[in-house]
């Protein structure tokens, strides 16, 4: 155990000032105060945000650790960094543009304080997806919706099919890096995922449930600095999600042979061609659908005009036979 703050919180940032701003607020509102922040400034005009962090307080000015990237090394690599300049027995990475609910950092430590949690590697929260957009320099939330809204726990069973958590969601121990690594600096996206897996290869991790601790903001609609990289990236998030998976298979090949894979491919390959029939039967009974509402709309059609003439004739018949009868 440090003898220092008990959490490192890292803070990755890149002229976003508007976001750091409402970053540093978040953090300094916690209930829990027993940390130390590290910006990472990866790349971004530095002048923001030494402006920033100069008019916060001088007991927050104390706690603040500034690393300031001439160029951008990447999401990873700044992690790295940030994690690597602190000493707290947690951590947790805060990006500049997510935020907490102020009892994120009392919850999550008092979980891994916790004897009956002492086998577990860290805990991940119950988090809120949290849409936004920029309106004249303002951050205006738009909708909100629970991000997972069916987990109720975690497991390396469904990181494998998709990253179910986000940075902001987790509090780990820093002795984890000691036993899986640190963050794949060669990896551009899905850093965090990959991260994931090799703590759940390694341990178990808690998961709080209820009321969001952990809020990930996004922006569909922005651009540039100000986007959100499974956004604005959503074809890197596809080859690396694929390169990932092919990295793995191909270290599991070299150990133990691909007798295994071949199967499990193959059993994949027969669900795949299942579905596939099963969606073109669908496809053949929506045609046919299709075929017999246009006969039924054509028959409706028939039937209004073969109506509309017959009334159209039928009245001038019953107004001559009207004046025959007088």
């Amino acid at each position: 155990m440090t003898s220092g703050p008990r959490v490192t919180i890292v803070t990755r940032t890149k002229n976003r000032p508007i976001f750091l701003a409402r970053a540093l607020d978040d953090i300094f509102a916690q209930t829990f105060q027993d940390f130390e922040l590290v910006i990472v400034n990866d790349g971004g005009d530095p002048a923001d945000v030494e402006h920033l962090t100069s008019q916060r307080p001088e007991a927050e000015r104390s706690r603040i650790t500034t690393v300031h990237h001439a160029g951008s090394v990447g999401m990873e690599a700044a992690s790295n960094a940030g994690v690597k300049a602190g000493a707290g027995e947690f951590v947790v990475i805060h990006d500049d543009d997510d935020f907490w609910a102020p009892e994120f950092l009392a919850r999550t430590v008092a979980y891994l304080d916790d004897p009956a949690h002492a086998a577990e590697s860290g805990v991940m929260v119950r988090t809120e997806i949290v849409i936004e957009e920029l309106v004249e320099g303002r951050i205006e939330p738009i909708r909100r919706e629970i991000f997972w809204a069916d987990l109720r726990q975690i497991t390396l069973a469904d990181m494998l099919k998709i990253n179910r958590a986000v940075p902001i969601s987790f509090l780990y121990r820093r002795s984890l890096h000691d036993q899986v690594g640190y963050y794949n600096e060669n990896l551009p996206v899905v850093g965090d995922w990959e991260f994931h897996l090799r703590v759940l290869s390694h341990s178990r991790v808690g998961f709080l449930d209820g009321e969001p601790l952990a809020f990930w903001s996004q922006r569909p609609e922005s651009d540039g600095h100000h986007s959100n990289s499974i956004f604005a990236k959503v074809d890197e998030h596809a080859r690396f999600d694929a390169l990932v998976r092919d990295d793995y298979l191909r270290s599991e090949a070299a150990q133990g042979g691909l007798g295994t894979m071949l199967y499990l491919a193959r059993a994949l390959s027969q669900q795949e061609e299942l579905m596939a029939a099963q969606q073109r039967r669908l496809d053949e009974s929506a045609a046919k659908l299709d075929h017999i509402l246009e006969r039924l709309e054509a028959l409706n059609q028939t039937v209004v005009a073969r109506t509309s003439v017959g009334e159209f004739v039928k009245k001038p018949m019953l107004l001559l036979r009207k004046l025959k009868r007088g």
